[in-house]
């Protein structure tokens, strides 16, 4: 099988999964003040400051969770609960984990603005200058988009934001390890996290919270100096440490080494009939490739893609399960049917240029099996 679904998720990388096997015996809770305790909380506070040495935070300014949602939940349902009442800023285009919170807010009786894409999926710092209002808390605008891959302009909204005193939260799950994610650089108030996007154990994740950001918990408990109750689980914060610190490392080099098979694989989708790029063409990722297939059957598109051996998505895995189309590509003007036919590649650490070239063959015979015979 040729693995092209690494938005979604990424394999464990073996050596983090040895280092990880190695302290398999540690089992204290590590709120314990006994020995088996103590050591837990070692390896806990290891994995944490290996994590905010690779994002240039503090250790104490990251809450553990169970993963990206529960650190989106925690931004904005936090935010909002602490302050009571106001308005929140995003985007039409974000993870699903956002506007759910989002719509949970609306039904307390906040107010929420969404801000639609351009034909790119981008979202402008114009934008969300002209909704903040004197009331808003919070704005929430994701660094990549998960299913085109489009880099949002960071820095300058968090600029926006700040010049008027309100809190900015970036959803960041698909940026560690792919772009540059350090959150001075990015000026971010709330940054969330998911180890599992950065060859990390899956069900841990983290939320920066600039030091001084009150926050109500949605899991009340002492741990994590109160802002998110529950048992921490060393082993998977020290993978997370080890998985982001060599994310980090290895940044530089496997950046350029994606965008080069990223390339290779658009111009073999793209010489194919009615096949178009979504998302813009050079400010994104360097893993992402999401194209539509004109005429196609979406379904038979992805189904023909699996019977040939190759795992790709149709839009956000945390939808897979649905029938409906991609929110995000209706919101950039595809049609219902053009947005079932869309298909996300997302390229990883263990990809080849053999796996890029026989993935765009078999691409192009699911294509002519899912499109109509000709009359």
């Amino acid at each position: 099988m040729i693995y092209l679904d690494y938005a979604a998720t990424t394999p464990l990388d073996p050596e983090v999964r040895a280092a990880m096997e190695a302290w398999q015996g540690v089992y204290g809770n590590p709120s314990s003040v006994h020995a088996l305790g103590r050591e837990a909380r070692r390896l806990l506070e290891e994995g944490r400051e290996r994590l905010a040495a690779a994002i240039g935070c503090r250790p104490r300014e990251l809450v553990l969770t169970s993963g990206g949602t529960e650190a989106n939940a925690l931004a904005i349902y936090g935010v909002a609960l602490a302050r009571g009442r106001g308005h929140l800023v995003s985007t039409q285009v974000e993870h699903s984990a956002t506007l759910g919170a989002l719509r949970g807010l609306e039904a307390l009786g906040f107010e929420v603005t969404l801000l639609p894409p351009d034909p790119y999926g981008l979202v402008h710092p114009e934008q969300v200058a002209e909704a903040l209002r004197e009331d808003t808390l919070l704005v929430s605008v994701m660094t990549v988009n998960n299913e085109l891959g489009s880099l949002y302009p960071i820095e300058a909204i968090a600029e926006v934001c700040r010049a008027r005193g309100v809190l900015f939260h970036t959803d960041a799950v698909q940026a560690v390890g792919t772009v540059p994610c350090r959150v001075e650089a990015l000026g971010a108030d709330l940054v969330s996290l998911a180890a599992h996007k950065f060859y990390g154990p899956k069900g841990i994740g983290a939320l920066y919270v600039r030091k001084g950001v009150e926050l109500f918990p949605l899991l009340p408990g002492k741990q994590e100096q109160g802002r998110r109750g529950g048992t921490e689980n060393p082993l998977a914060v020290y993978g997370m440490g080890l998985a982001a610190e060599k994310a980090v490392r290895l940044l530089p080099e496997e950046s350029q080494r994606l965008l080069a098979l990223r390339e290779r694989l658009e111009r073999r989708l793209l010489a194919l009939e009615g096949v178009e790029l979504n998302g813009h063409p050079t400010q994104r990722s360097p893993k992402h490739v999401n194209v539509t297939a004109r005429g196609a059957d979406g379904e038979g598109l992805l189904l023909n893609l699996d019977l040939l051996g190759v795992a790709v998505s149709s839009g956000s895995a945390c939808s897979s399960g649905s029938l409906e189309p991609s929110h995000v590509l209706l919101a950039l003007g595809r049609s219902r049917e053009d947005a079932r036919a869309s298909v996300r590649f997302s390229l990883g650490r263990f990809t080849t240029e053999e796996e890029v070239e026989a993935a765009a063959r078999a691409f192009a015979e699911a294509l002519a099996r899912s499109r109509p015979a000709p009359a």
